[in-house]
């Protein structure tokens, strides 16, 4: 796990003050060590931050050179088919100088060309400048695991892992986007490409970008995407838990690789505890890891994580994790440099920080939810199928409509009269909107989207499958990549430590996408179907497999002490003032004093205003 940033300039690169400036605002990401190169035609430049993992020697440094001195590479990641693809590059005559992962992308480049990127398995981000073509290749894996931000005019292109790597450029200007502006406040977050900087740009998961340097042209493009679901034929169930529990071993095997010590996130849920019964199965005894909440009897699962450590003979550790200061609000908004609004990033933030004193990689449980059907909303959409969808659209729009214009904001339950409206044979209903569209006009009453987020998101709906199929594969290829993968990569990154998903491993996406159906992922009365088959056959009888216990802090507790709550109302109503109109500020602040559900979203407009006011920014 690292830190990269670059630039390649068609008339040369200028700006070594600048990456350096980079280097320094991504030491959190590389602690180990650092490096810079320069290409010998003056036209590339990087730098690099090392968390050593694998190849702890020199050998393993970056930017890391093949032996001509042709290509450089920066990589952040870990590529976990390194070994099969360096044996098979042996094979072919390709010949190695270290014992280092990085050095598998050069040797597959330099034989496969921009075609390697297919190749690699893994969470990944790389840069790689190509001196004899004049060109760069930057790649990012499948899921969006590692991020990478890229700005592109003029012709030149930098990019850097964190979007504070670009923003060390003091060229760049500090204005906000109103199209991901408003894709935030109506989704907590921007999707796809979009940057809530402007002329910044997210690439992509599972894309590739080739930048030639001597035409001054770019290219992205799109190298994988998940399968889409087979033939709703029945396949046998036992079949299905067959596969999967071969598929999440050989996951969690190839995922403990490293050259230093391994453990597993236990959070006590049904993912956690069947990756730990994998790396147990494949280790021997593994290391596992729970946070303890003592002051919040309801957010802990020590009890259950206990039974799993105790069953599998783990090397268990219990973290206790107080309730943090609010201090830790505007640190959390200087890490992450792009805001989502999900104010379940504190908790993973204090568990990464706790964890890291004990171990430099763990493995966590991240995309089960999207994959198997986890998701509560997921049996609450077939809920509401059955029970409103054979009422003609046309009958039912108009009474939820106006159901929904005349309740009030923050209401428990309004955004399901909303979506009660929707087209349930091709729509998904956004559940969990922060801010409707009248709500954002009155925050922003002066600017707004060229583009609204209602349409953004609607071009990202999939056309394929049935409701539970497009609403898994919405979160799949927008929430995960772009709210929990973001939250996990900044909190764990901020403590030097690396989280891996074996969940998210490429067979096991494919696997579910493909050869799962929905019925066995959620129904109107149960979710994760298939996932708790496995867990009845792998794990103890006591274990409770129906328990859904959401990763979260009790915020709207905290905000009814005076210290939470004034933090809150200096931030949006203080000096030097905020981005939103103050009436509409005072309304949501006053619904949450006398009990409306305001607390995401006020959350959502402080950790934006506490990053907007960390990096100068402005629309």
């Amino acid at each position: 796990m690292c830190g990269i940033a670059g630039s390649v300039a068609r008339r040369g690169f200028d700006g070594s003050e600048w990456l350096e400036r980079a280097a320094a605002a991504l030491a959190h990401r590389g602690p180990d060590a650092a490096g810079g190169w320069r290409s010998a035609d003056g036209r590339a430049a990087f730098v690099h931050r090392r968390l050593s993992i694998i190849d702890l020697g020199a050998t393993g440094s970056q930017p890391m050179s093949d032996a001509t001195g042709r290509i450089c590479v920066v990589h952040n990641g870990e590529i976990y088919n390194y070994r099969e693809l360096r044996a098979e590059l042996e094979a072919r005559g390709r010949a190695f100088r270290s014992h280092s992962d990085t050095e598998v992308i050069l040797a597959a480049y330099l034989e496969w060309d921009t075609e390697c990127v297919v190749r690699l398995e893994g969470m990944f981000a790389f840069a790689l400048y190509d001196e004899a073509e004049g060109r760069l290749l930057m790649a990012r894996d499948r899921v969006g695991e590692k991020p990478l931000y890229y700005r592109a005019g003029g012709d030149t292109l930098s990019f850097a892992s964190e979007l504070k790597g670009l923003m060390a450029d003091p060229s760049l200007p500090r204005r906000i986007d109103p199209t991901a502006l408003d894709c935030y406040l109506y989704m907590g977050f921007a999707p796809g490409q979009l940057c809530l900087l402007e002329g910044c740009r997210k690439l992509p998961p599972a894309h590739a970008l080739l930048f030639d340097a001597r035409a001054g042209t770019l290219r992205v493009w799109r190298y994988w995407a998940p399968p889409q679901p087979l033939s709703d034929a029945p396949r046998e169930h036992a079949g299905l838990v067959d596969e999967l529990e071969t598929l999440l071993a050989e996951a969690v095997r190839r995922q403990l690789v490293a050259d230093v010590p391994v453990g597993v996130l236990l959070s006590g849920g049904t993912d956690s505890s069947l990756i730990t019964a994998m790396a147990a199965r494949a280790t021997g005894r593994i290391r596992t890891y729970t946070a303890c909440f003592p002051a919040d009897a309801a957010y802990d699962e020590t009890p259950h994580a206990r039974l799993i450590a105790r069953h599998f003979g783990t090397q268990h550790t219990e973290l206790t994790v107080e309730q943090p200061a609010v201090d830790i609000l505007p640190l959390l908004a200087r890490q992450f440099d792009e805001p989502i609004a999900d104010s379940s990033m504190v908790p993973t933030y204090l568990i990464c920080r706790a964890v890291r004193s004990h171990c430099k990689v763990a493995l966590g449980g991240d995309g089960g939810d999207e994959l198997f059907g986890g998701y509560r909303h997921y049996s609450r959409l077939l809920w509401m199928r059955g029970r409103v969808g054979h009422i003609p659209r046309g009958l039912r729009r108009p009474v939820a409509q106006a159901a929904y214009k005349v309740l009030p904001d923050g209401l428990r339950g309004r955004s399901w009269v909303h979506a009660a409206a929707a087209d349930l044979e091709s729509d998904v209903p956004l559940i969990a909107c922060y801010f409707d569209r009248a709500m954002r006009r009155r925050l922003l009453p002066a600017g707004g989207a060229s583009v609204p987020a209602e349409e953004i998101r609607a071009q990202r709906l999939p056309d394929r499958g049935d409701l539970l199929a497009r609403a898994s594969r919405l979160d799949l290829e927008n929430y995960l990549p772009e709210d929990i993968l973001v939250k996990v990569d900044r909190a764990s990154m901020l403590s030097s430590l690396e989280v891996r998903a074996p969940l998210l491993d490429r067979t096991l996406v494919e696997f579910a996408c493909r050869d799962v159906p929905s019925s066995l992922k959620a129904t109107a009365a149960s979710r994760k179907v298939l996932l708790k088959q496995l867990a009845a056959r792998v794990l103890p009888v006591q274990f409770d497999r129906h328990r859904k216990q959401g990763f979260s802090i009790p915020l709207a507790r905290w905000l009814e002490g005076t210290a939470w709550s004034g933090f809150f109302r200096e931030v949006l109503l203080g000096p030097p003032g905020s981005l939103f109109e103050p009436t509409t500020l005072r309304t949501l602040l006053g619904g949450q004093a006398r009990g409306r559900s305001n607390t995401e979203r006020l959350f959502a407009l402080v950790m934006l205003e506490l990053w907007r006011r960390e990096y100068r920014a402005s629309l």
